[in-house]
């Protein structure tokens, strides 16, 4: 999903984002702030809430430089919107104004562009997390993505990635090989395993017979779900894609296997009240799992240059890293190669 920086603006894309630049973008696209900036958790991008000379409110969000073309980032304004319009509660950008119209871009518009910088602002809808202990708590965010599925299957994206292993995995593996990233001394135990689980990882994706892609949030964690009295409502869309529905179920799940297992039935339980599940695509959990892990090392890797990320993840690169890695890695080989090799495979 990520590509190689190529210049010092993708090495430190937001390096003249200051204050004044904040709030002077946001004024050219209708926003006058306050002066109050509150910046909030976001390592891809940079967020603020900023308070508004009318009393109000706002998120803003600005745009990495150089991963998202403005066709992909319209895709994801679109989604949100449609989801607001069937009332799946999300948080969708604002509708933009500017005495310039060249600096609008979207239908309407919701993509504020000065040279480099890209912005969206939202309305600030806050929450807390919520109690995945309680399993009415599960049922509910179920049917939540139930409703968020069905929406998602009315038509593809047309800009935006689809999750696969070649297009998540290996173009990651590659990355990461090509850059010299893994040490010397690790590289043949993790070159080796990386393979090896990117095969069976798709052998699995291959068995799943007739496996529908759709629309779906595609990094569907705890961090992008907050609740209110009201129920649940999902934030940051950036990472939507086309995909197998499990992908926004398996990133939720925590504890041993029991607890995974009852926390999976709670919320299939409240999604199949809403929409269909098949239940085959329950193999590709632990596919994903691996996709994942080798996908989040090229990330690191390719965003170490933004000083944001070394300090937020100083144990990333060293020689424990890789080893811890490609130990996951043959982790999730033998967890791969005895569900493909159980006689209970559909």
């Amino acid at each position: 999903m990520h590509e190689s920086p190529a210049s010092a603006l993708e090495d430190t894309p937001f390096a003249d984002l200051t204050p004044d630049r904040i709030l002077d973008t946001l004024q050219d696209v209708g926003f006058r702030g306050d002066g109050r900036l509150l910046q909030l958790n976001s390592y891809e991008n940079r967020v603020f809430q900023v308070g508004l000379e009318d009393g109000g409110m706002v998120v803003a969000k600005f745009y990495r430089h150089g991963r998202w073309t403005s066709a992909q980032i319209l895709e994801e304004h679109s989604f949100a919107r449609e989801l607001v319009e069937a009332e799946v509660p999300v948080v969708a950008p604002l509708t933009l104004s500017a005495d310039d119209p060249a600096r609008l871009l979207g239908r309407p518009p919701t993509l504020g562009c000065e040279g480099h910088i890209r912005v969206a602002v939202t309305p600030r809808k806050g929450g807390r997390g919520p109690e995945l202990e309680n399993p009415e708590v599960l049922t509910w965010i179920g049917r939540f993505l139930g409703r968020l599925h069905q929406v998602g299957s009315l038509r593809p994206f047309a800009h935006r990635p689809t999750m696969s292993v070649e297009h998540t995995g290996r173009d990651a593996r590659r990355w990461l090989i090509e850059h010299d990233i893994v040490p010397p001394d690790q590289l043949p135990t993790w070159q080796q395993a990386s393979e090896i689980v990117l095969d069976l990882a798709q052998q699995t994706f291959d068995r799943i017979q007739g496996l529908t892609l759709r629309r779906v949030h595609g990094d569907c964690h705890l961090g992008n779900i907050l609740w209110t009295d009201d129920g649940p409502h999902f934030v940051d869309l950036d990472d939507a894609c086309m995909g197998p529905a499990v992908q926004d179920f398996w990133m939720m799940l925590s504890g041993d296997i029991e607890q995974r297992q009852s926390q999976l039935y709670a919320l299939l339980d409240g999604y199949e009240s809403i929409a269909e599940f098949d239940w085959h695509e329950l193999k590709l959990i632990e596919a994903l799992r691996a996709l994942r892990m080798i996908h989040h090392s090229a990330w690191l890797a390719r965003r170490w240059h933004d000083p944001a990320f070394p300090a937020a993840f100083h144990w990333f690169g060293s020689a424990i890293y890789w080893q811890q890695q490609t130990d996951l890695l043959r982790q999730q080989i033998e967890l791969l190669q005895d569900q493909l090799d159980a006689p209970s495979w559909p």
